[in-house]
């Protein structure tokens, strides 16, 4: 981080997510958006992007993966506020939408 004096939020937009469903086998599609406000570390994208390609052949459920990617993105950097958000595409009929949280985000901070 190259100001880790100042809180400033970095905001990833992952648009071509991909998993699979554990009962069926058939792939999961979504989209997810990170934001966190650093301490000392920042997410280096490259390797975002390839850890968040890893899951393209897990079968897992929508809210653990939800949840596990932002357990292993905070304890990769530490950060001092996370949120992750997956919009999962449309799949019976429904689009949902899991959000989870680390820490509480400074009221200093935009929105």
């Amino acid at each position: 981080n190259p100001h880790p004096n100042r809180d400033f939020v970095i905001h990833f937009d992952c648009p071509e997510f991909t998993c699979l469903c554990p009962l069926t086998g058939q792939p999961d599609f979504a989209r997810f958006e990170l934001e966190y406000i650093p301490d000392q570390k920042c997410v280096e994208s490259k390797s975002l992007k390839l850890y968040l390609w890893s899951y393209r052949d897990e079968g897992a459920f929508h809210e653990a993966i939800t949840n596990q990617i932002l357990d292993d993105l905070v304890a990769a950097c530490e950060p001092r506020w996370f949120k992750v958000t997956g919009h999962f595409y449309v799949r019976g009929g429904l689009t949902p939408t899991i959000t989870v949280e680390h820490g509480t985000r400074s009221s200093a901070t935009p929105a």
